[in-house]
């Protein structure tokens, strides 16, 4: 009889180092990052380390009209991040090109907005940066300036400037929004951009403007982890500079709950 207990005290002691060490393993592993791509090989190294940096695993998710494809690799990351990348084709918000229309790219429209649709809706982390926040308001029924310095002539920035370490101008940040969390009253950002939002998506709020009053990020407001951003946050942190490596740092903590 002794022998018996003494058994099952030990089956029932080595089930519980196993839940243990799986818990264990569980907890301690880094989040699967999905990064939307462009054409092959397209997507940059600097959204990579970003995520690296954050504390995640990245991977590419290459462009596919295939919608149960996309659904199994959504299966597989913890988070997706919206890329930046050409104009959106304007018949997706019910208007006609002006000529200051830049190029275009209608498979990796189709992709993007299919993209962004699906991961909202399974309820993942989801970072839009510059043409991904674009993307982001367009996929939920919001509309965008085709080009600012043709359709907003009153605003004095310079917004399609670099994507690097250099301050282009300062935006003010909505108090009460994550990004207000991460980042504070105001900050410092870069520019790459000649399109903004005109019209916010339903459901969506403006969590920060540029000096012009030009959207600068959006936020889901039943969402705190799916958030945009019209500037390029990768790129500083690309140039060791880490301001902005909160808004990374914030997908990566969404992802690991």
């Amino acid at each position: 009889m002794k022998k018996i207990i003494k058994s099952i005290a030990l089956t029932v002691l080595m089930a519980v180092v196993l839940i243990i060490s799986s818990t264990s393993c569980t907890q301690d592993s880094k989040p699967v990052i999905g990064i939307s791509s462009s054409k092959p090989s397209s997507t940059g190294s600097n959204y990579v380390n970003a995520v690296r940096k954050a504390g995640g695993i990245p991977i590419v998710i290459t462009m596919t009209g295939d919608e149960k494809e996309l659904a199994e690799v959504l299966e597989r990351v913890d988070a997706v991040i919206l890329t930046g990348g050409e104009d959106i084709e304007p018949a997706r918000y019910g208007e006609e090109p002006v000529p200051e229309l830049e190029e275009v790219y209608l498979e990796r429209d189709d992709f993007d907005i299919k993209l962004m649709r699906m991961a909202v809706a399974k309820g993942l982390p989801v970072l839009g940066i510059c043409r991904g926040l674009q993307v982001m308001n367009v996929a939920f029924g919001g509309t965008l300036y085709q080009d600012i310095p043709s359709q907003i002539p009153e605003s004095d920035i310079t917004h399609k400037v670099n994507a690097g370490n250099n301050v282009a101008h300062d935006i003010t940040i909505t108090e009460g929004t994550v990004l207000h969390e991460l980042l504070g009253k105001t900050a410092g950002v870069n520019s790459s951009h000649h399109q903004s939002v005109k019209q916010i998506a339903p459901g969506f709020t403006v969590s920060a403007v540029a000096e012009d009053g030009v959207v600068e990020a959006i936020e889901k407001t039943d969402a705190e982890c799916v958030i945009g951003v019209q500037f390029h946050p990768e790129g500083f942190v690309a140039n060791g500079n880490d301001a902005l490596l909160p808004i990374f740092m914030h997908l990566i903590g969404c992802a690991t709950e």
